[in-house]
């Protein structure tokens, strides 16, 4: 009798996954309604729009069997949906999507309307072409249509499971903080899952290990009182533009490290296991590079390319101006110079303490005469996943049962909000595993998402619910 409850969940699992194969029409037509939905939170004419988006995604969740509503915010709904699943004792998942889209713009370089979806074939089968297509309507369709699979074949879900969609993500969550303290009880969970990130490959699944965190700054350094006669006072004046490249010129070393005191604190070397993960990734960084024509690694000498690009912090300058601007030449010394930076950290860094240690960097420099101010514009830490966590191992397993290898454990070198959010606000740490891919050009003309990522997506959703009811 001990092998009846495997032998009940493989039969089950394989009916679910099957129930998703044979359905895969009728979950396509339902991602194509949301499509067609323009939810461009950025644009205010499309409130109403948003707004649409949000109840077909509740009267969706209902009409499957969950208990869902809106949660208004001082902008736009947040959506929530609870199942109760294999009852109180069965671990509690957090699903977190967005159901709003970026702009279309520019409309000439699409080849069809964005709010119009269209399935076209493509080098590796059909795709569907739309805005929000992957970015994030498809990857949260995927994730419905596995609890649907579920329910059907069931009459239940494994989990305990709680929905979460937002609908401001791609205009910067402006009323995230309010709507999670606002549904704080309700939002209790054991983690969080994210299906809105990349597989490795299309035949690779990946989850996400780490991501870089941010601090953003802006420093203006100011000289004489006007713009000045570069003729006239030439050489005896100060520059700004000249004292602030300077500056800025001593920002690294000739190794590639970072000058600004204490600016490693903090910082842990890559551990031993996920370092020897990635070198079976095949990353070859002389055709990531190749890609945007260069081919040399410019980041810290003596780390792995795939440590400069996800595990170690770095300093950029994005921009930087002062004096005159326009066609031909004005004989100008600038009144003032300013430069805006980013600062990708990782975690253990503290990006307070890495912006106040950057304004004792640029004041130990000033010249005579040169005063300096400072703009600090956001800050988030770095995150990381413990390889131990249990839902990590769980995760591991369900996706090497749909894919027939290991995912592929990467890292992010940019920074999603959402989740230090969940931690700040929830306590709760976050799983990221999407299926998206790097070509699916998300935010740009003719968003894609592959069919078989979508149809893949959807089983591995399956057979990861199924997993975390284990752990």
């Amino acid at each position: 009798m001990a092998g009846l409850p495997g032998l009940a969940y493989s039969r089950d699992m394989k009916n679910v996954l099957q129930y998703i194969d044979d359905n895969l029409d009728a979950s396509l037509a339902r991602l194509f309604t949301l499509l067609r939905i323009p939810s461009i939170s950025a644009q205010p004419a499309h409130a109403a729009d948003c707004r649409a988006a949000a109840l077909w995604a509740r009267d969706t969740l209902t009409e499957m069997g969950f208990s869902a509503r809106l949660s208004e915010t001082s902008g736009l709904p947040g959506v929530i949906a609870q199942h109760h699943g294999a009852g109180p004792g069965a671990p509690h998942v957090l699903f977190y999507g967005h159901y709003d889209v970026q702009p279309a713009d520019p409309l000439n370089l699409w080849h069809s309307d964005p709010f119009d979806p269209q399935i076209i074939e493509g080098p590796r089968g059909k795709r569907i072409v739309g805005r929000g297509a992957v970015d994030d309507k498809g990857q949260v369709v995927s994730f419905f249509e596995a609890c649907r699979a579920h329910l059907a074949v069931t009459g239940t879900l494994p989990v305990r499971l709680t929905i979460l969609l937002e609908g401001e993500e791609e205009c910067g969550s402006p009323s995230l903080a309010e709507l999670l303290t606002n549904e704080r009880e309700t939002l209790a969970a054991d983690f969080v899952l994210v299906a809105d990130t990349n597989m490795w490959n299309f035949e690779t699944p990946a989850i996400t290990m780490s991501l870089r965190g941010l601090a953003a700054s802006e420093v203006t350094i100011h000289g004489p009182s006007r713009d000045l006669h570069s003729g006239l006072y030439g050489g005896i004046a100060l520059n700004p533009i000249n004292a602030l490249t300077r500056i800025l010129g001593d920002l690294h070393d000739d190794q590639g490290s970072v000058r600004i005191p204490h600016f490693y604190e903090g910082v842990a070397p890559v551990p031993p296991a996920l370092a020897e993960s990635w070198k079976t990734l095949g990353f070859d960084a002389e055709v990531f590079l190749g890609e945007v024509g260069l081919h040399n690694p410019a980041g810290e000498h003596g780390q792995s390319p795939l440590a400069q690009l996800w595990a170690r912090p770095t300093a950029d300058i994005n921009g930087i101006y002062g004096g005159y601007q326009g066609d031909g030449t004005k004989t100008v010394i600038p009144a003032e110079a300013t430069a805006k930076l980013t600062f990708r950290l990782v975690p253990g860094q503290d990006p307070a303490a890495i912006q106040k240690n950057f304004e004792h960097f640029v004041m130990e420099r000033l010249r005579l005469d040169a005063k300096a101010s400072f703009r600090h514009l956001g800050a988030a830490p770095g995150f990381t996943i413990s390889m131990d966590a249990p839902f990590m191992q769980a995760a591991q397993r369900a996706l090497r049962d749909e894919f027939g290898k290991p995912a592929a454990l990467v890292g992010c070198g940019a920074s999603i909000p959402i989740v230090e959010a969940f931690k700040t606000h929830l306590g709760l740490d976050t799983l990221l595993a999407g299926f998206g891919l790097d070509d699916d050009a998300i935010h740009s003309p003719n968003e894609k998402f592959e069919v078989a990522c979508f149809h893949r997506g959807a089983r591995a959703h399956a057979r990861l619910l199924q997993a975390f009811a284990g752990f």
